[in-house]
């Protein structure tokens, strides 16, 4: 290519190149001076102040308001007990609030149990640092069938009967965002927590330094010992020997143990056999734990809620069942079981829930 070629196919590029930019600043220009009329509005300070609920460590955000540990008793029996036990301390559906902490954690703000090895269980009061992360998740997310339901005085009262619970305040005291910051200084793991890491400090370093250990994998795990037939019973059934919530359950030492375990596929609907017309190719079991219903459902014991094989045998045969209890699912209920109400699940689609539901009362 010659000289003079080169030449003109250079200020050809360049003319392209400096037209472009002045094709987009031209059009940038012309769309910063369009004004967008009659879309949306501005937000009110109502609904501005209903979303804007978080409360920082700094007690930034913290409503003003207060509350006495006598009046949050009420409030804790009629909408926290239930899940918590009357004293913070039951491990029944969650694990407990309070325990765990002493006098000479509140003076030193680091809890000796969390690294004793003798320690059951770690307490909320063990682990949490800040006071205001309290507040911030009973105004946000409790009772947890209600959310929001709270008023920022209600959750004063209720948090000054978990500190006097926990003897962290006296029985008579009155919990206020005026003194806030000085109970603060007496949370027993306030020096339990540290901010030099990336959830704290976006230019932190990451709050997980941990690498994967992939090398020696086991792989297969090998049952070298069990109990034997003539101990597995010779305390009694471990079944009734535990809660009757959450996950730790007791094995029925009553019956022998099983051979082998069943086989999901076996528990697949067939499409002639249901009402509900699913594929054949569709495991219930698997739309059942898809939608984390065994979280609160077990197969023959009770966790949150009923077992499947209570549910089974109590609405056997009842007619029209099945779209009754697809409704409650939908919508949520409680009395049929207990104390414990079963939230709403919009969620999940109406077809799964149709087989999930007619999955259970065939017993799984």
């Amino acid at each position: 290519m010659s000289k003079s070629v080169k030449s003109k196919s250079l200020q050809w590029a360049c003319f392209t190149f400096f037209g472009l930019v002045l094709l987009l600043s031209s059009n940038a220009q012309a769309q910063q001076s369009v004004k967008v009329t009659g879309l949306g509005r501005a937000a009110t300070p109502a609904e501005i102040s209903a979303w804007d609920i978080d409360v920082r460590p700094d007690f930034k955000g913290i409503p003003k308001g207060s509350g006495t540990a006598d009046q949050g008793q009420n409030v804790w029996e009629s909408k926290c007990a239930s899940c918590h036990g009357t004293f913070g301390e039951s491990n029944e559906v969650f694990t407990p609030i309070v325990g765990g902490t002493t006098a000479e954690d509140i003076k030193t703000g680091r809890v000796a149990s969390l690294t004793d090895p003798k320690q059951p269980q770690r307490t909320t009061l063990m682990k949490v640092a800040t006071l205001s992360s309290l507040y911030d998740y009973i105004y946000r997310a409790m009772p947890w069938n209600a959310p929001r339901s709270l008023t920022p005085e209600e959750t004063y009262s209720v948090l000054a009967y978990v500190l006097s619970m926990a003897e962290i305040v006296p029985d008579d005291f009155t919990l206020s965002d005026q003194n806030m910051a000085e109970v603060q200084k007496l949370m027993p793991n306030r020096n339990g927590m540290t901010t030099e890491h990336g959830m704290w400090n976006a230019n932190g370093k990451p709050d997980v330094t941990a690498k994967a250990c992939m090398t020696n994998c086991v792989a297969e795990v090998k049952i070298t010992s069990e109990l034997p037939d003539y101990a597995r019973n010779a305390h009694g059934n471990l079944a009734d020997q535990n809660r009757i919530f959450g996950p730790y359950r007791g094995i029925n030492s009553t019956v022998p143990p099983p051979k082998a375990m069943p086989d999901p596929k076996s528990l697949a609907l067939a499409d002639s056999k249901t009402q509900v017309h699913a594929p054949a190719s569709i495991n219930a079991l698997d739309v059942f734990k898809k939608n984390n219903c065994n979280a609160c459902h077990a197969a023959t014991s009770k966790l949150v809620g009923p077992s499947i094989a209570e549910i089974s045998a109590k609405y056997k045969d009842q007619p029209d069942i099945l779209s009754k209890l697809v409704t409650k699912v939908q919508k949520g209920g409680s009395g049929a079981w207990g104390t414990i109400p079963m939230p709403p699940h919009p969620q999940i689609p109406e077809s799964d829930i149709r087989i999930i539901v007619q999955w259970m009362l065939k017993g799984s």
